[in-house]
């Protein structure tokens, strides 16, 4: 898999990186999350297979690798595999998340699951948390799911500790959600602080499902600001394991190609000319050797023209995702 730039960072991706959102919790809202887990939650047990999926990762060259405060025992997971694997620090490039707090106490149901607060003392403390699981691998910083509301971009003291780090080496990101990440990216590329754009990268949300913040990523991507699309697979809509017919569209694409859905999804994710990484999900060996065919999936690009159809508005669809049940 040949190395890219994430946009003007400095950093070097892999067109599919490795997401550990579902690697590192006993519960996550992915379609049969339960399942890819065998309903076994111990630690070691999870341990170990997050490192089987990352140790197949690897054996692929993947080499960017994303995980986040919040995502139980990710950075953790990840932290200690890239230890006992002795990699170069420059061979990878690892980027992680602040700005949830993880709470469901390793339980698959739980009353709140994270919680967000986007303020300078959160930043402070789960700096320190991810610097000390995660170094000298670290090298992207993300505010997890920016948005207007949560007046982080707008939160002087936050953005300047955020340039403080930029200027100590680390890049800057955000992660985007919601049916407005259109208008947090464009707010975002206007953040400048003594007279430097604070982000180097860009984390949203695109798939053949939800397409909106594709102009955004487009002018990000063209101003030199990495682009990363997650929930490519729309947190397992566009797999096998929707049952749903309005599918049967992408069945026949599918076939035309011999292609599964995730590796067309996938494929048509990483076709886009302003995408530098999309996510993996996977949370097993199997479904990750899956989502890596998706390099060899033919025409990827006139995929998502011709299943243009399937596209849901921005409030239908992440109404829907709110449904999903965490398992």
């Amino acid at each position: 898999m040949q190395l890219r730039n994430l946009g003007a960072s400095g950093l070097a991706v892999t067109p599919l990186g490795l997401g550990l959102a579902a690697l590192g919790r006993p519960g996550y809202l992915n379609l049969g999350h339960a399942e890819d887990l065998a309903a076994n939650y111990d630690v070691a047990v999870m341990r170990q297979r997050a490192y089987a999926v990352l140790d197949a990762a690897w054996a692929a060259g993947v080499r960017y690798f994303d995980a986040a405060r919040s995502y139980g025992r990710a950075e953790e997971f990840l932290g200690g595999w890239l230890h006992e694997r002795q990699f170069d620090p420059a061979a990878v490039t690892v980027g992680s998340k602040w700005g949830y707090t993880y709470t469901a106490g390793w339980q698959v149901v739980a009353e709140a699951h994270e919680v967000k607060a986007h303020e300078l003392d959160v930043f402070e403390r789960q700096l320190i948390e991810s610097q000390v699981l995660l170094t000298p691998y670290f090298n992207l910083y993300q505010i997890h799911s920016a948005t207007l509301e949560s007046g982080v971009l707008d939160n002087l003291p936050v953005l300047t500790a955020l340039a403080r780090l930029k200027a100590q080496g680390v890049a800057i990101g955000l992660s985007v959600s919601g049916p407005r990440q259109a208008e947090v990216i464009r707010r975002a590329l206007a953040v400048m602080i003594d007279g430097v754009r604070l982000f180097d990268c860009v984390q949203a949300t695109w798939n053949l499902l939800e397409t909106s913040a594709g102009p955004a990523l487009a002018e990000a991507h063209a101003a030199g600001v990495g682009v990363i699309v997650k929930e490519a697979l729309a947190n397992g809509r566009l797999t096998d394991r929707n049952a749903d017919p309005a599918l049967a569209a992408l069945d026949r694409v599918c076939a035309e190609r011999s292609a599964t859905r995730d590796a067309l999804a996938l494929a048509v994710a990483m076709a886009q000319p302003w995408a530098d990484v999309v996510l993996s999900g996977a949370a097993s060996v199997a479904h990750l050797q899956a989502n890596l065919r998706a390099g060899e999936v033919a025409d990827a690009e006139t995929a998502a023209s011709a299943l243009a159809a399937l596209v849901e508005s921005p409030a239908a669809y992440w109404a829907t995702r709110a449904r999903l049940a965490w398992n």
